[in-house]
């Protein structure tokens, strides 16, 4: 284990103090989809916004490396870790209440399952394409998530956050700048503590007849039975990665344990044993092969970390 600094032991006391549970030199691959990825230095379970403030701040104020991290769908650990702390914001900060009829407000490390149930237990539409995506709250909010002709700008209705001074703000759909699988907060420095999502009135069996329907598209055409990060590639205009991927020649085909879905061509799946070099080396020929192939210019959609920087 990697010997802590004074900075460092000084913010994992401040978290002890404030009683969240502190994880040191803790496996990335737990946390992650793919399944994949090294240690980091310490991981700081976060209990409240209020103590996501107070250490964000801290850890700005020391130069502490510090990002936040929810369910780990679409991110890529780097084989020999993460050389700084991690602010896992999960099941200790998921609370999730009905602020009116038709709102709902989630923190960020609700699960997107367990708020689209939610809302089916109101009867409230609007959430249905996002059942069964792999992530949570913050996570969603941050890249903008979406799948099935709905994202999250649709419907979020108010964002907060805190800033690296620990100050919390709130901000309107608007403010959160969001674009095709992004957001303010992907540059910000901002880290997202909860939403608010503004839903329509409707009918609890239309509701879950449609969010059962997604999911079963999902099972049929996705490969859910194997470690990965989501879809590797943003979608192309006027085209899909997949398709792309696929005219190609490229389906099946690997880089040590990384292989393109042979069941979904826009997949990257962790057949057994991959690392974070066989996934980028493997993203980086699919690049070249569409490009000579096609002219198009695939741009990745799962969020590498590396391990300093």
């Amino acid at each position: 284990m990697k010997e802590l600094d004074m900075n460092t032991r000084s913010l994992i006391a401040m978290a002890d103090d404030l009683e969240c549970r502190v994880m040191l030199d803790e496996p990335l691959d737990k946390h992650s989809t793919f399944r994949i990825g090294g240690s980091c230095t310490a991981m700081i379970d976060i209990n409240s916004p209020d103590n996501l403030s107070a250490l964000w701040e801290e850890a700005n104020r020391l130069g502490i490396r510090t990002m936040a991290l929810g369910n780990g769908s679409n991110v890529l650990f780097d084989d020999r870790g993460f050389d700084g702390i991690i602010f896992l914001i999960g099941s200790s900060m998921d609370k999730i209440y009905m602020k009116d009829e038709n709102t709902i407000v989630a923190q960020a490390g609700c699960p997107l399952l367990k708020l689209c149930r939610f809302a089916l237990e109101h009867s409230l539409s609007g959430l249905e394409f996002a059942y069964g995506i792999p992530g949570s709250v913050g996570g969603a909010v941050f890249m903008n998530a979406g799948a099935y002709k709905g994202e999250i700008k649709d419907v979020i209705k108010l964002g907060r956050a805190v800033d690296r001074e620990g100050r919390q703000f709130e901000f309107s759909k608007e403010q959160m700048a969001f674009t095709y699988r992004g957001s303010r907060f992907v540059k910000s420095g901002e880290l997202i503590v909860e939403g608010e999502f503004e839903l329509n009135s409707g009918n609890y069996d239309d509701i879950q007849d449609k969010m059962v329907e997604l999911m079963s598209l999902r099972r049929e055409k996705q490969p859910l039975n194997l470690p990965s990060a989501g879809s590797a590639f943003k979608r192309p205009k006027d085209n899909f990665a997949g398709k792309l991927i696929e005219d190609s020649g490229l389906r099946g085909y690997s880089v040590g344990g990384a292989q393109v879905s042979e069941k979904h061509c826009g997949f990257i799946v962790n057949k057994g044993g991959a690392t974070c070099a066989d996934v980028l080396e493997l993203v980086k020929q699919i690049q070249a092969k569409v490009k000579a192939d096609s002219g198009v210019d695939l741009e990745c959609e799962v969020r590498y970390i590396p391990y300093q920087g």
